[in-house]
């Protein structure tokens, strides 16, 4: 099996309004059972999930993270875990100053499953070709340094890859595998987005069909709190 993975460049500046769809659809060489990774920030630029910070004082978004926290986990000085009503674990509520103009920061998308399905559509009705959506977000990680980009949003990508009762490389039966495939897409499409490079969309070509169908993040991938060994 072999996957390519490429960014796509030349998309412009994204504004409110703007239709990410029609601009990925024009950039981009898409082909059938291709997987199109969006960042986060670009979504919520064109669906106007934006708030007003003051660009001189660092701290100002923090009330925001306050009001887009349904709970707070940790404190550790400015720092703040806290979960979404998306239900996602992250530091301040996502909440995020960076790669936005000095005086806003960026929120989560309202429903980020909905903003893939939106993108999903909206290249098939412009290109006429079928491909998985998946918006990525970047996220710490319990007891490991650094980051990584896990899904906050997918259509056309299955969350989980269930493998229990099929059987591994000795014979032997998994009784509990489940892959977050979704998040591995992901984490793969930043390695040629990157933090700085200016490029907010990735193709992942070669995607194997089985990890290819309906699915949601919340629905799908979000741990319940009842089977949630660390809240």
């Amino acid at each position: 099996m072999r996957l390519e993975i490429f960014g796509v460049e030349g998309l412009p500046e994204i504004e409110v309004g703007d239709d990410l769809a029609g601009f990925i659809a024009e950039a981009a060489d898409l082909a059938d059972g291709d997987v199109v990774v969006v960042t986060q920030k670009i979504v919520s630029k064109a669906e106007n999930a934006m708030v007003a910070v003051d660009p001189d004082d660092p701290m100002s978004h923090k009330p925001v993270v306050e009001q887009e926290s349904v709970r707070v986990l940790r404190r550790r000085g400015d720092l703040v875990i806290s979960e979404t009503k998306h239900g996602f674990v992250c530091a301040n509520a996502g909440v995020d100053r960076s790669n936005v103009a000095a005086d806003a920061a960026a929120l989560l998308p309202d429903d980020p499953d909905r903003s893939a399905r939106r993108i999903r559509d909206g290249i098939r009705a412009r290109s006429g070709v079928d491909v998985g959506v998946i918006v990525s977000d970047t996220f710490g990680r319990p007891w490991r340094r650094g980051v990584a980009d896990v899904a906050i949003g997918t259509a056309g990508v299955r969350p989980i890859l269930d493998l229990r009762g099929t059987p591994d490389a000795t014979g032997r039966e998994l009784q509990v595998t489940e892959v977050a495939i979704v998040d591995e897409l992901a984490a793969a499409a930043e390695l040629v987005m990157g933090k700085t490079n200016g490029v907010p969309v990735a193709v992942i070509r070669g995607a194997h069909p089985d990890w290819l169908g309906p699915g949601s993040i919340q629905a799908d991938l979000v741990r319940s709190p009842g089977e949630d060994l660390f809240r």
